[in-house]
């Protein structure tokens, strides 16, 4: 599987950018749960000064994929099974619910634009680049939540869903699973383009239900880490 390479930050990107680098790399693996982030190592990674490190990781901190603990600075967010277990719960009602909104409120536009999405999101499937899969298959979320045109469902998934990134993209580590994300994928885009509100919805809980065992299973199998305070096979 392909991971995304760090290139170097042009100096006048603003925080937000560094927040981008920053949030893949935890997003990858790159920086594991429960690890500390190193501010001198992490300018000299991204090629930034601290000052726009640390606004990111505020920004990272207010996502949920960071925690700032006394005593010991930026730390990576970890879950327990039962976070886990719990919050996924949570995301896939509300993953549903958005789905049911966005199958009667998607645009002629919007659906095009999600379709496309997934066209690419194949095409990366196919040459294995999980990185890049992974921040198209984020985007179509994103685009269906926003179809759903409902600010406070939104703005609820985004705070749930920060929690989860990681483990999302961690989800499909398992070829056998990747390959179901994928079919469920292309029924999902069906079934949007169908306006079929209910069997969407349907749909939608069905696949977070099954990220929430393929991460569950990695735990418990210790292929995972859950970081200080986690569960390990």
């Amino acid at each position: 599987m392909a991971l995304a390479e760090i290139i170097p930050i042009p100096r006048q990107v603003l925080h937000q950018e560094v927040a981008t680098r920053l949030r893949q790399r935890i997003v990858e693996g790159q920086i594991a749960p429960g690890a500390k982030l190193n501010e001198r190592e992490l300018s000299e990674l991204l090629n930034v000064s601290r000052t726009p490190l640390r606004e990111a990781i505020k920004m990272l901190a207010a996502e949920g994929l960071v925690e700032l603990l006394p005593h010991r600075g930026a730390v990576a967010a970890s879950l327990s099974e039962q976070d886990v277990a719990d919050t996924f719960e949570v995301i896939a009602g509300l993953e549903g619910q958005s789905g049911e909104l966005a199958a009667q409120r998607i645009t002629p536009a919007e659906l095009a634009e999600v379709q496309a999405l997934h066209y690419e999101m194949l095409a990366a499937y196919t040459r294995r680049d999980l990185s890049t899969y992974y921040r198209l298959n984020a985007q179509i979320h994103t685009r269906i939540n926003a179809a759903a045109r409902n600010p406070v469902l939104t703005q609820t998934w985004c705070n749930v869903n920060a929690r989860l990134q990681a483990l999302r993209f961690r989800s499909n580590f398992d070829e056998a699973k990747w390959q179901r994300a994928v079919q469920e994928h292309e029924r999902m885009v069906e079934l949007l383009a169908a306006r079929d509100a209910q069997a969407l919805r349907q749909l939608l809980v069905q696949h977070l239900v099954h990220k929430r065992e393929a991460v569950l299973e990695l735990m418990r199998t210790g292929q995972l880490q859950a970081g200080p305070g986690g569960a390990r096979a």
